[in-house]
């Protein structure tokens, strides 16, 4: 049975928390594995339907409040609500569909997240086209259910042109949505699957600077040193508790895009390179030690001046330059306390703008792992100005460093 798994101190504390408010809409996704049902229709068709639920409690400090007497923000949130539906029509022919709820906390709307038409003929060749995801770095591959931190984009790097907006628009201030965007994607795998590779086109920035329509290139390429990590497609997970064995992977992704920023009078041609890695150690008493680290090197060439970012700060596709890191250990304890066992981790971000002051944050947290990403309780304290200069990327982004604690409860089926 399968089921596909799954991103200024002078403004409001909403729009300062905006990494926060963009959590539930980040790039989403999960490697297939056990579904809820799965229907068979004869030898070669069938279709299987599985669920997914986060849900968190929240409360953040006001870096904008009086010292001493900091006031805090509380707020239930419904994270993500999805359906995963895969099908598969022929032998080298499959389809999935997904669905998110967005604007979750206005009451939601089911919008379509991921609508793929598979041909996959072996595991050397294999296309999908449709709405997918554009092949990126580990976390937003990963997605938030299958990230082994329940918050990995509120604080983290700076997002992708396709994770930057969480609905497609044709304003110039949109290149997809949650991660996702229209195009096709070439994936396989070579020398016994270590070598794995995901090459696509997208549509990318519609409308205000890319007047062209040029598309958007994005590659991915990963080397399995160690056990060959067992996902669909080109899909990651950032951990996999141990079960998947000794695993260390190293990857390198790039997005181009000719005037994939800026506005129609000041377009700038986009280029985003990441490297990332995964280690995971099973060690001689059944515990499991994961570090995930990732850098990113964004550049904008050929136009978009810091004086135009300045002068209309909320015009344009405002995307990132500069460098950002991203580092994360944590320790699975073979112990089962309950029905879970305990999974302590640490994390620092650094973000360095080019055109911008610098932001950083620090988190610690622990997860309570029950069914491995099917069924996790996670727990984290976050620290940094991170958390309140957000998407601001003009020089005179400013912010204080706060304190945010989260409880988080995902589930699926």
């Amino acid at each position: 049975m399968m089921k596909s798994q799954q991103k200024n101190q002078g403004k409001s504390l909403k729009h300062r928390l905006l990494p926060l408010a963009l959590l539930p809409f980040a790039a989403i996704h999960a490697p297939s594995i056990q579904a809820g049902a799965t229907f068979k229709i004869d030898d070669t068709k069938w279709v299987s339907i599985g669920a997914g639920l986060r849900t968190s409690f929240e409360s953040v400090e006001d870096g904008a409040g009086t010292p001493g007497n900091s006031q805090w923000t509380n707020d239930f949130k419904l994270d993500n609500v999805r359906l995963y539906v895969n099908g598969q029509i022929h032998k080298y022919l499959k389809v999935e569909l997904n669905t998110e709820c967005q604007t979750c906390g206005s009451g939601g709307e089911v919008r379509v997240l991921d609508a793929i038409g598979k041909f996959e003929y072996n595991s050397y060749a294999n296309v999908w086209a449709g709405r997918l995801l554009v092949p990126a770095e580990r976390r937003e591959l990963n997605g938030p259910f299958y990230s082994p931190i329940f918050n990995v984009f509120a604080s983290g790097t700076p997002f992708e042109p396709s994770d930057y907006n969480i609905l497609i628009k044709s304003d110039g201030t949109s290149a997809g949505a949650i991660g996702r965007d229209e195009g096709a994607v070439f994936w396989g795998a070579a020398f016994n699957d270590r070598l794995q590779y995901s090459f696509g086109f997208f549509r990318g920035l519609r409308g205000g600077a890319n007047v062209d329509d040029n598309i958007l290139y994005a590659q991915r390429l990963s080397y399995n040193f160690w056990e060959v990590e067992k996902n669909p497609g080109y899909y990651t997970s950032g951990t996999y508790y141990g079960k998947g064995g000794d695993i260390l992977t190293v990857a390198v992704s790039n997005q181009y895009q000719e005037d994939g920023a800026g506005t129609a009078s000041d377009p700038g041609t986009f280029r985003g390179t990441t490297f990332d890695v995964l280690l995971e150690k099973v060690l001689p008493n059944s515990g499991v030690v994961t570090m995930n680290g990732e850098y990113k090197n964004y550049g904008i060439g050929n136009g978009y001046s810091q004086a135009t970012r300045d002068a209309f700060p909320t015009e344009g596709f405002s995307m990132f330059e500069g460098n950002a890191y991203d580092v994360s250990a944590m320790y699975l304890f073979p112990q089962k306390i309950g029905i879970g066992q305990f999974q302590p981790y640490v994390r620092y971000v650094n973000v360095l703008p080019s055109t911008s002051t610098n932001r950083n944050s620090y988190e610690g947290g622990v997860n309570y792992v029950i069914d491995g990403h099917n069924a996790r309780v996670s727990l984290s304290w976050t620290y940094g100005d991170l958390l309140t200069k957000g998407l601001d990327y003009s020089s005179t982004a400013a912010g204080d460093s706060i304190n945010a604690i989260k409880l988080g409860f995902q589930w699926q089926i």
